[in-house]
Formats: C-alpha cells, structure tokens, sequence
C-alpha cells in the first residue's frame, strides 16, 4: 500500500456583513470570512491538504480567484471536484486533522454539524475526520479578529502496484 501525507493552510480575512461558511455550515455571527468564493477557510484547507498529498499541486491552480465560474461558489463543490481528482489517481483518504484558529465566535458547538457536512460531502466516516478549535489568544490577526487561519493534515493511500 501507498501512503501519502498532506498538509494544508490557508486563511480568510474577517468583515462585517459577510456570511461565515465554515466546514460547510452557515454559523451565526456579526463578521464572515472574506474570499472570491464563499470563503469557507477550514473546506480550503482541507483541499489544499488532499491535492498536495495526491500531488496535484494546489487550490488555487485548480479553482482560480479570477475566474468568475468560481465567484460565490460554495466550497462543497470544490471540495467534491478535489475528491474526484484524487479518486482518479487510485487514492481514498484515511484520515483528516484540522486546526482552527478563531478568536471568536466559539466553534465546540458546531464541530459535530461540521463532520457530518463533511463526511457526507467526502464520502468518508465522520470518525475518519478531527476538527479542532483554539484562540491566539488575543495575538496577531486572528487574536485581534481580523481574520481566521486554518492548518489541516491528511493521510491518503492507494492499493501498490505489484
């Protein structure tokens, strides 16, 4: 078997009067994250993670933030295409671990609407996922609110060629 790690980051400014998508839920708060696309930083992340580790270089090559078929689009659909690039080259996922950071609002009371959203988008176990939250804080960007980061790893492996 063939084994392959991945690692993805990616981050979104904080605004006012912006919708916050995150792990392909809507969650209710006075500032959303800020991008070409619905902004869903922790959905970015992970498909950063998984074309790295497939080797398909990374989100922005695929998904362009100057092509208006990508303008509002929401992350899910991108994500679906990732699985599907790497579906393609032979490769399942094994596992994904995700970091948010977030000053506020508190994510703990959606991570479990998060799994589910994603595991059925991905079509893999919920406990195949780990979403975790943390603060800054209250240092640099995201301790001051100004924007949101997310890290994510992967494992993907494919069956070996003998």
């Amino acid at each position: 078997m063939k084994i392959r790690v991945g690692f993805g980051f990616d981050v979104h400014q904080l605004r006012d009067n912006c919708y916050f998508w995150l792990g392909g839920i809507r969650i209710p708060h006075h500032k959303g994250a800020y991008g070409h696309s619905d902004a869903d930083v922790l959905i970015h992340a992970i498909c950063d993670a998984l074309l790295g580790a497939a080797n398909l270089r990374d989100i922005g090559f695929h998904f362009p933030d100057t092509s208006e078929e990508y303008k509002n689009i929401d992350s899910k659909i991108l994500l679906r295409k990732v699985i599907q690039l790497i579906t393609e080259k032979g490769y399942s996922i094994q596992n994904i671990d995700t970091t948010i950071c977030l000053q506020s609002p508190k994510i703990s009371p959606y991570i479990a609407e998060m799994k589910n959203i994603l595991s059925q988008t991905m079509g893999i176990e919920e406990e195949d996922i780990s979403i975790k939250a943390t603060t800054t804080e209250k240092l640099g960007f995201v301790g001051r609110e100004e924007g949101i980061a997310v890290y994510a790893c992967v494992l993907i492996s494919k069956p070996s060629n003998n």
